[in-house]
């Protein structure tokens, strides 16, 4: 038997005797009802997510069956099989803790298990990263599919879609402008099919960055999850994963400084999430790059903003995928990219653009032209200062600009429970042109970097119509929220970061204008507070806890584990 053996041959159990392995394990196979036929074709692996905790998935049955039916079709044996499912609101204490289980879970099934190539079925916020992040560091082919967006609902004639609008109300209901029958009602409208949320949040951000990345193909990123489309798109993976067998085209050949940087340029132009930064840095890191927030600030002075979805405009998913979708906007940025990164299909960059029909209809409503942009510059700015000496990042786009040159009175939360404790207090001594701040919610606090970062605003001001405040945190925020929220303050409190010696009453300064975010207060009287800050409370004795604890790494190297970096 050849050692270089593919398809069900590949990667044999060890039981010292090659021969006997492989009887062994076709006849096991054989049990499942194969054929013999059907066992000496090569395999495409597919990593499967549904989950009854994660709704995003749910229509992951038929699309699997689509995937199947262009896998047998091109001629090889398509077999699923599971892995971790992260659904966003259903994990405790935020689903970014367990990205790296399930990036974990992802490479070694790859890797262990007989396949020539892998579809990665994900969806749902972080098992998109978390699965290009496996597979960067399995290195077998890969492709990916996503589970698309939901499409609108309604509620008394007003589209409406999770999770823009569910902040949006939630925060008139804070405010005292809607009553506690009509929030009820919008629960029941937000979120009315399968898919990922229907703005542009995370989900949706990174499957358009996957497919800026040349890690799925052309055109799939935002096809919703309900159409016709979506399933043929899954026919297609199937049938382009057999095409990757025996192909160089690792994952890891594809994600490369070049190929990051297309992503970057993309998130700034759809004024997407900011845990796509995190996010790329991890993806990045597993094949021993960086990403540079100073660069993320030149190509963000460079990359206008071209997309009008929510948050940041007033279009929805469906929208973008109906006025044109990646392809549109990757062909107004051309001139900007790395045309020469290879795409999972094996065409470079610019072979697919020259591909498309440059005459196809755009919505320029909702996909603007790069002479007449929404804004100027990208939609992500990182800060620097004594506040965040590694960066922090601002989603200006989402922003109010009146805030951009602010300085302010803070006032400080130590952690969630104080936030929670607090804010709603009417003896919290707050006014509006105040600073809120957030401390212990990074990567390295027990919260273990939530997406909090979108903190309310104090019912006492909410009620009297301020709608927004600058507010800093160690932690992140949904890419469905706005506001002017920086965010990722870099090193967090937990590990000793400035932001954890911020008082309240401590004067800080933002100036977008300068990247700036500044705590003005002297080095002197910042080292007498860092000698009385308290030890760390000690790590969780056992499990996964402790394992997190111990090798998490901060927001600049993308949260990931110290340990599953390439040496």
């Amino acid at each position: 038997m050849s050692k270089d053996a593919k398809g069900i041959a590949h990667g044999l159990t060890n039981y010292g005797d090659r021969d006997f392995s492989l009887y062994l394990r076709r006849s096991f196979a054989q049990s499942m009802g194969y054929s013999r036929a059907d066992l000496d074709k090569p395999v495409v692996g597919i990593a499967y997510t549904p989950s009854a905790f994660n709704n995003c998935h749910r229509h992951f049955p038929e699309m699997l069956e689509a995937v199947k039916r262009g896998v047998l079709m091109a001629g090889a044996l398509p077999l699923e099989f599971p892995t971790v499912s992260l659904g966003e609101v259903f994990l405790n204490p935020t689903s970014l803790k367990f990205r790296n289980l399930m990036s974990m879970d992802t490479e070694e099934m790859v890797r262990a298990q007989p396949m020539d190539s892998v579809v990665l079925m994900g969806g749902c916020d972080k098992t998109v990263p978390a699965q290009l992040m496996g597979a960067v560091s399995a290195g077998r082919p890969a492709i990916m599919l996503v589970a698309g967006p939901m499409m609108t609902g309604r509620h008394r004639g007003e589209r409406l879609g999770a999770c823009t609008d569910c902040r949006r109300f939630w925060a008139q209901y804070r405010a005292g402008t809607i009553d506690a029958a009509e929030i009820s009602e919008v629960e029941g409208k937000l979120a009315t099919t399968a898919g990922t949320c229907a703005v542009m949040g995370t989900a949706s951000t990174m499957a358009c960055l996957i497919e800026a990345l040349g890690m799925m193909l052309p055109g799939t990123a935002a096809i919703p999850a309900v159409h016709a489309d979506r399933l043929r798109a899954a026919e297609a993976t199937g049938a382009a994963a057999v095409k990757l067998i025996g192909s160089p085209l690792t994952p890891d050949k594809i994600v490369n400084q070049k190929s990051i940087e297309n992503a970057l340029r993309v998130l700034l132009a759809i004024g997407g999430s900011t845990n796509a930064v995190i996010h790329l840095a991890a993806i990045a890191g597993r094949a021993g790059l960086g990403v540079s927030l100073e660069r993320l600030n030149e190509l963000s002075d460079t990359t206008p903003v071209l997309v009008n979805l929510k948050p940041v405009g007033n279009g929805y998913m469906e929208d973008f995928f109906a006025a044109g979708g990646i392809g549109a906007l990757l062909r107004e940025l051309k001139d900007l990219l790395h045309l020469d990164c290879l795409t999972v299909t094996g065409e470079t960059l610019g072979e697919r653009l020259n591909a498309q029909d440059k005459e196809a209809w755009v919505d320029r409503t909702i996909i603007a032209e790069r002479g007449k942009p929404l804004e100027p510059q990208g939609g992500l700015v990182a800060l620097f200062g004594n506040l965040a000496p590694k960066g922090a990042i601002l989603k200006r786009s989402a922003a109010d600009s009146r805030l951009f040159e602010h300085e302010g009175r803070a006032v400080v939360f130590s952690s969630l429970e104080d936030l929670a404790a607090r804010i709603d207090d009417p003896k919290l001594d707050v006014e509006a042109n105040d600073i809120l701040v957030l401390q212990h919610a990074g990567p390295h606090s027990a919260a273990a970097m939530p997406e909090a970062g979108y903190l309310p605003i104090p019912k006492k001001l909410a009620v009297k119509g301020v709608k927004d405040m600058v507010r800093i945190s160690d932690a992140r925020m949904s890419g469905t929220a706005f506001g002017t929220i920086v965010l990722h303050v870099t090193p967090d409190a937990a590990s000793g970061g400035p932001l954890g010696l911020v008082r309240n009453g401590d004067r800080i300064k933002l100036s977008v204008k300068e990247r700036r975010i500044v705590l003005l207060v002297d080095d002197a009287e910042l080292k007498r507070r860092a000698a009385q800050v308290p030890v760390q409370a000690e790590p969780p004795l056992r499990g996964y806890a402790r394992l997190y604890a111990q090798e998490v790494l901060g927001a600049d190297e993308g949260c990931d584990f110290a340990f599953l970096k390439p040496r």
